[in-house]
Parts: C-alpha cells; structure tokens; sequence
C-alpha cells in the first residue's frame, strides 16, 4: 500500500512539470522516422527538437541527484562536467555528420542565448516580483571576466585569419587549424582552473547571500538512489543522442523548404533547444535568488566557451573533417556584443526587470540580424569550411 501511495505521489510530481508532457514527442519523433507515409524532414526536425527539451531537463535532474549523492566537491565536478550535456551530444551528433557550420553556430547560439535570453528572461522574471535583486558583486565579476577571457580564445582563430588577408592556401589553412587546436588546449586547461578556483579555493566567493537557505532546503528533499539517478542519465542521454541524429539528418531539408540559413537555425534555433535546461535560472530568479540564477546562466556559457568547445575540436579528429575555431564576423561580432553587456550590468552587484528587458531586445536585434542576414553567408562558409577541411585530409597532397 505504501508502494501504491508513493507510486501515486511519484506521477502527481511528474504531471506538475510541465515540461514533461514533452516526452509525448520522443515516440512521436520515432514514428515520423520509421512510418513511410508520415516522412517529413521539416515536422522531424522541430518534433526531435521538441522532445530534447524535456530530456535534457530529466537528464539535469539525474545529473543533480547524482552530485547531491557524491558530496559537495564532486557534486560540484559532476554538475559541471553533465551540465551541457544535451548540447554537447547535440553537437557531436552534428559533427559526425559533417555539419561544422551548424555545430560553430550552436556554441554562439548557446552563449549569446544563456547570457542575453537566459538570463535576461531571468532577470525580468524575478524583477515583477522584486523591484531590487542583489547578487554577490565579487563573484559575478570574476566570473564575467572569466567569461571575457574564454572569448577572447574563441574570437583569435577568426583575428588570425583576418590579419593574415583571408589566404586560403595550404599553409595558412594549416595554421588556422594549428592555432585553433592549441587555443583548445589553453581553454580546456583553464575550464579546470576554474573548477578548482570556483569549487576548492575560493568557492565562498560564489555562495550568495542565500546559499545557506538553498542548502537547507534541499536538504528537506531526500536525493534519488545512485542507480535510479544513473538509469535515467543513461536511459535520457540515449534518447537525446537519437533525437539529435533526427534533428541533424533534417536539418538542411528544413533550411531548403523554410528558407532560412544553416546560420541562422544554428545561432537561434538549435541553441535555444540545447539551452532549455538553464531554464531554472528563471525560477530560482522569481525567489529572489539572483546569485544561483547568474551562476548558472554564466556558469553554463563558461562551460560551453572552456570545455564543450575544446571537447569539439578534438572529437572532430575521431569522427569528422578537424573543426577549426574561427567564426564568421557576424558570430564574432554577436558574441562580443553579448558579452560587453553582461559585464555592464552584472558590476554593481544588483539588478531589476529593466535590465532584463535589455537583454532580452539586444537576444532579439541579434536574432533579427541573423535571420536577415543572406543566406549566401552560411553557403559560403560551409564552402570554405569543407575546402579546409578537405585540404587537411591525410592523402590531400600539402
């Protein structure tokens, strides 16, 4: 009988996420894939992107079961490390299909959409309820220079090729992808810096005025068994590896029939789906908990730019064509601009639902930027992208 009642309490708690009643498009996904007469590359793409979202959201939460299970030091290493996961599949997937365009596309859609969409939408939230929000001003600005610092190594291999006159001969490809591989390795190495500054020595500075209250209530919620948590990861990160090889094998039937630009779905589209699971920073942010909301927005896009990106580059090597990291001027151009504003706002240490407002409108002129922008942009880059590429291959004759 008790089994029965905490059955019962156990589907009441999974129909009040809302998110979960997503899960209805996994089968449905399935379905327009294997049916013959329901084939449709444009309704698989959105249905597959669709059912990423509440997927992500269960494998977060196993994720986050998992490290209140392991303790506080490698609670923190898991979260960080399983944090993006979704995105990093998503990508990968993308990646062993040749699509490095979309994939480049993505890691700008991602942090543009976690520290202008994310955030802002957090801000804004919190702040019709709050009219000030305090956070830690010490600790959001280191993590904000942190932030600056990791896109100042995205946006060098993209300088390289600029200052060198844009030659596409064998030598200057090969410093390009050079150059890239070893920005990939000072990113990655100071990912786990950073881990050891924000989790060991100095992790005081990013506890918030309310870390005590957070820990006391989630104390209140007994954490999973290590098997259940690990299950539903595995069980989660399957699924959204096969959606996301539905997602990527429709994605340029979609591009053709919509009319839009491999750029722009990566940018926008894309990114939005693989960001849904930093949706909790909008509902910490609504209980006035500002600090938890900034960290894990700033937190998720430092894990993109440190780690997923450099993880990209060399996981390029194993399954598809070496990925550079120089971005189009309008990717570099949007991730700066991005940047520059969060710094602006998050150095007075408070906010309120202005500021969240204008974050949102800057997500949305760049979005507007990206959907107008011709699509010959991307074409083109595909292009020089894959003679690159090309001219890298073993047998290639440089």
């Amino acid at each position: 009988m008790t089994g029965n009642n905490e059955g019962k309490k156990g589907l009441k708690h999974c129909a009040q996420r809302p998110t979960d009643w997503l899960l209805l498009a996994v089968p449905l996904a399935f379905a327009i894939d294997l049916i013959p007469g329901w084939k449709n590359g444009v309704v698989l793409f959105f249905v597959a992107g669709i059912a990423i979202i509440p997927l992500a959201a269960w494998l977060g939460r196993a994720t986050e079961h998992l490290a209140a299970r392991a303790g506080p030091a490698i609670g923190g290493l898991v979260n960080a490390t399983f944090g993006n996961a979704p995105e990093l599949i998503l990508s990968l997937v993308a990646l062993s299909k040749g699509l490095t365009v979309l994939v480049k596309a993505s890691i700008t859609g991602s942090i543009i959409g976690n520290i202008l969409l994310v955030l802002g939408t957090a801000i804004l939230a919190g702040g019709m309820r709050f009219s000030h929000q305090r956070f830690s001003q010490t600790g959001i600005r280191i993590a904000a220079t942190a932030l600056t610092l990791a896109v100042i190594g995205l946006i060098i291999p993209t300088i390289f090729h600029v200052t060198t006159g844009g030659v596409r001969d064998s030598v200057s490809s090969r410093g390009v992808q050079n150059l890239s591989v070893a920005v990939a390795v000072v990113l990655f190495a100071t990912y786990f810096l950073w881990l050891i500054f924000s989790l060991i020595t100095h992790k005081d500075l990013f506890a918030g005025e309310n870390s005590q209250d957070n820990r006391s209530a989630s104390r209140k919620k007994a954490p999973w068994p290590v098997p259940k948590a690990f299950t539903i990861l595995v069980v989660a990160a399957i699924l959204i590896a096969i959606m996301s090889e539905f997602l990527a094998g429709s994605v340029e039937t979609t591009c053709k029939n919509l009319h839009l630009s491999e750029l722009f779905v990566g940018v926008i589209i894309v990114a939005i789906i693989g960001n849904a699971s930093e949706s909790t920073a909008v509902l910490v942010a609504i209980k006035n908990q500002m600090d938890l909301a900034l960290g894990i927005t700033i937190g998720a896009t430092l894990q993109v730019a440190l780690f997923i990106t450099p993880v990209l580059v060399f996981a390029s090597y194993l399954i598809g064509p070496p990925m550079t990291l120089e971005f189009s001027l309008p990717e570099v151009a949007a991730i700066t601009l991005a940047v520059g504003i969060v710094v602006l706002i998050s150095g007075d240490g408070e906010c309120n639902w202005l500021e969240g407002v204008q974050l949102i409108a800057v997500y949305a002129i760049i979005a507007l930027f990206f959907y107008y922008l011709p699509e010959s942009t991307s074409v083109q880059g595909r292009a020089i992208g894959k003679g690159r590429d090309a001219s890298l291959q073993p047998g290639s004759g440089h």
